[in-house]
């Protein structure tokens, strides 16, 4: 991909903030996610780490960002694979250290086969290293390794790092606030999402089978130049009840509702959404009033959704939706305080009603801080996505409740003014659904 100059910019603005919140005498180094073996001599689809393609805009592996603030010869490093015709002509171009200063901006650049005679130097007179220790055990190993050699040196002068930081403390909260360009982006990956389910909502019918539903959805990812940001779940009857549902392979029934939590990644980011619909068109009675219910509780959560509001009050408020609801018709007994208090309404719904998302689907970022829920602020995206599901075994509850599983998810972005719906586009409610459906 070939980065434009606003994207340079935006990346070295990155690179030079993180550095700030280093401070002096820091070192922060930052690994490229390394290639995995599915079976054999095959791969799995490489996905870059995400904060290496925060902070560089690289998408190759077998490379290494290394930022040392206040170095004279310039501040940010990528080590990466060398110019290579043969390699090349297998596995296609690559940047090179000259490609990496002329496109994406690097102060400096050398082949990764030299890392390990100049990362030590780097090392050597920095107090601090800023890193993910643990995320990459073998890399663990190879920094642990050039700290020892600065370590050898001691007697001669030389001065190791005296303390390890985790990387996450600083970048996280930088990738929690979106920038403009960003929200841009996750527009995109919205309006890509919308068609797609669009799409899956035309194509369905009493007997499609869940990959059908699946490959329509994921055709429209691929279409627009993105794809799934998370493995797709298309769950119908009862399969919908099962959270993390994966198999979709099951046929669809005249009369159940599908599931379909399913959202693209455009150039890093991702979206989410989650639509639920009867397969031939119309809902039955019991599935539009629980589709009706998660509905008003996505509406009352959307409602907490502005800057100083507790991001935990969005997640009460639905709850409170979802329970009084669940009372109303006779699916949980005695009083709203009690089914709160005693936490009832978790039979039907097991999750949190929502998480961030940004280059990741459940993206970084604290959601407490000194114990208390944080307050929401302009430039964070998180998920809405309340849910109900009555597992089919479930005898306490009459025969015609039975097997529904329903999830209503869209994801939000915090403006000074109250919030933006990225996916508002959507059909929701279910007479927007059988409307859609219809045409």
């Amino acid at each position: 991909m070939i980065l434009q100059a606003s994207e340079r910019k935006a990346l070295a603005r990155r690179r030079k903030q993180l550095m700030q919140a280093a401070g002096d005498g820091a070192i922060l180094v930052l690994p490229a996610a390394p290639e995995r073996i599915r079976s054999r001599d095959t791969h799995y689809p490489y996905r870059q780490d995400s904060d290496f393609w925060y902070l560089t805009g690289c998408n190759e592996p077998e490379a290494v960002l290394v930022l040392v603030p206040g170095r004279k010869h310039g501040e940010a490093i990528l080590f990466c694979r060398e110019r290579d015709p043969e390699r090349e002509g297998w596995d296609g171009p690559r940047l090179g250290p000259d490609g990496a200063v002329e496109r994406l901006g690097m102060d400096d650049a050398y082949p990764i086969s030299d890392i390990d005679d100049i990362l030590p130097g780097l090392l050597e007179g920095r107090r601090r290293v800023h890193y993910h220790l643990g995320r990459d055990a073998d890399f663990d190993l190879k920094l642990i390794g050039w700290l020892n050699r600065v370590r050898a040196q001691a007697r001669q002068g030389a001065q190791p790092p005296q303390e390890f930081l985790e990387l996450g403390h600083l970048l996280d909260e930088m990738r929690l606030f979106k920038s403009a360009d960003e929200v841009k982006l996750m527009q995109r990956a919205a309006d890509i999402s919308v068609e797609a389910h669009r799409a899956a909502m035309r194509a369905a019918r009493a007997g499609i089978h869940e990959y059908e539903l699946q490959a329509e959805v994921e055709r429209v990812f691929r279409m627009h130049g993105a794809q799934p940001a998370y493995a797709s779940i298309v769950g119908a009857g009862a399969n919908a009840c099962v959270l993390h549902y994966r198999d979709n392979g099951a046929k669809s029934r005249d009369g159940e509702l599908v599931l379909i939590d399913a959202g693209a990644e455009y150039r890093g980011y991702a979206s989410d959404i989650t639509r639920t619909f009867p397969v031939n068109g119309r809902f039955g009675r019991e599935q539009r009033a629980l589709h009706d219910l998660v509905c008003a509780a996505q509406a009352a959560a959307l409602a907490q959704a502005k800057p100083g509001v507790a991001y935990e009050a969005g997640h009460d408020a639905a709850v409170a939706t979802l329970a009084d609801g669940l009372l109303s018709l006779g699916l949980l007994k005695g009083s709203l305080e009690s089914v709160l208090a005693n936490g009832d309404y978790k039979r039907y719904y097991r999750h949190k009603t929502g998480h961030w998302l940004g280059l990741d689907v459940h993206d970084v970022g604290e959601y407490r801080i000194d114990g208390d829920s944080r307050l929401l602020e302009p430039g964070m995206v998180f998920t809405i996505e309340p849910g109900l599901y009555i597992p089919a075994d479930d005898a306490s509850v009459p025969a015609k409740w039975r097997g529904i599983g329903i999830r209503i998810e869209d994801d939000v972005l915090v403006t000074r003014a109250g919030h933006q719906v990225l996916t508002g586009a959507l059909e929701r409610s279910a007479d927007q659904t059988e409307a859609l459906m219809a045409r």
